[in-house]
């Protein structure tokens, strides 16, 4: 499987003085109900940002992204209209620009991100949290066979590209095996830069 990450360069480095939030880990993690229950956490807290990932794929009640064509893909980076985008499993993925914009203006922006784009946003954006949220491979395996999205594809080839804190470079981990609320509550402790510990 090819990944690959482009960052659009500003000319300040390390834009800051917000924080950037990233996201990662495997599918069938939970990232997407943990993020849900975060956002509606915070949905009165308007220094906290949860922008909308631009997707070649098709929303779903799972993820709620812009999703576009491939063509229509290629014309937002022609414009300049990314802040990051990736590519991953035979799909193209991005940030939209404007989270830069937040992040100047002191806010947190929430972000699911792959694995691949870490070292980069490190080294563009001041204030970096990594996040790892993961499960057992029997939780993974069961959520990804409930889920059947097509684009999961092979779910044992999914399976052994689990996320660990080392690859992921995370600065929290969120074992969801056990209650979504519970979990979520510590995806937001870790949003609103409270006690980190589980």
């Amino acid at each position: 499987m090819s990944e690959t990450v482009t960052i659009a360069q500003d000319p300040v480095a390390a834009i800051g003085p917000g924080r950037l939030v990233l996201v990662v880990g495997p599918s069938g993690a939970g990232k997407d109900t943990l993020l849900r229950l975060a956002q509606a956490a915070c949905i009165d807290d308007h220094d906290v940002v949860f922008p909308r990932r631009v997707v070649t794929r098709e929303s779903s009640a799972a993820e709620d992204n812009v999703a576009v064509s491939a063509d229509e893909f290629r014309r937002g980076l022609d414009h300049g209209d990314f802040a990051v985008h990736w590519e991953a499993h035979g799909h193209s993925y991005a940030l939209p620009l404007e989270i830069n914009d937040d992040i100047r203006a002191g806010r947190t922006v929430v972000v699911n991100v792959s694995r691949t784009v870490i070292g980069a946003l490190r080294g563009t954006y001041a204030n970096v949290v990594v996040v790892a949220i993961t499960a057992p491979p029997d939780v993974l395996a069961e959520r990804l066979a409930a889920r059947a999205r097509l684009s999961d594809g092979n779910i044992a080839q999914r399976l052994a590209r689990n996320v660990d804190d080392a690859a992921a470079q995370a600065d929290v981990t969120i074992v969801n095996a056990g209650s979504a609320e519970y979990h979520g509550r510590h995806l937001v402790r870790v949003i609103r830069n409270e006690c980190w510990s589980q």
